[in-house]
């Protein structure tokens, strides 16, 4: 069986936003799964000297706000650039974390839940209010999340999914992996589906 695309994200990347809304269909369409990976960009910034988008020097920062809007009219995915942005996506990782397992699909639930509410009803991530109200949302159980996501296990499996990431080389998200091979932006999904339709080119 092929082996899964790997999907890794953060809940403050626009961009993995975007692409979440179309990976699953992208694999399916060519018979594969994909393993959603939650990384922290905050950490792998420090790690390799990267800031987010839109703290570049100007002319790079207004570019990349401006894109972030017109790439979702363009996929007809609905944005609205959130208040307060980037923001500490621990909590939500770990939420994610926390779900997947439990039960994998309630988990990408959670994920799909989540990112719609930060990017287009701007609901901040962050805060603990808000990750309960997406929990009953999808029918998990608020109070059991709010302490799943302080599980030593849950801590140290999202830590080593980051170090992990680090390690493979990941700057950015989304990354996506096909079969070892490394793809970087929701830009590149059409050359992720020419690679999965044909192998490598």
């Amino acid at each position: 069986m092929a082996s899964p695309i790997e999907f890794w994200f953060d809940f403050s990347s626009p961009y993995s936003y975007l692409a979440s809304e179309r990976i699953e269909e992208i694999a399916a369409r060519h018979g594969r799964t994909v393993a959603f990976k939650p990384t922290l960009l905050g950490v792998i910034f420090r790690t390799t000297g990267g800031v987010p988008l839109t703290e570049l020097v100007p002319p790079k920062a207004s570019y990349f706000a401006h894109d972030f809007e017109r790439s979702a009219r363009f996929a007809g995915v609905p944005y609205r650039h959130p208040s307060v942005f980037p923001i500490s996506t621990v909590n939500a990782a770990r939420a994610f974390l926390w779900l997947q397992s439990q039960d994998q699909a309630l988990a990408v639930r959670f994920l799909h839940t989540a990112f719609r509410a930060y990017f287009s009803q701007d609901r901040n991530l962050s805060e603990p209010q808000a990750l309960d109200a997406l929990a009953a949302g999808i029918g998990a159980d608020p109070v059991a999340l709010a302490r799943g996501i302080q599980e030593p296990a849950v801590k140290d499996r999202l830590k080593a999914l980051v170090d992990e990431s680090i390690a493979r080389g990941v700057f950015g998200a989304p990354t996506i992996f096909v079969d070892g091979e490394m793809f970087w932006g929701h830009d590149r999904l059409p050359q992720v589906e020419r690679w999965l339709a044909t192998g490598p080119f």
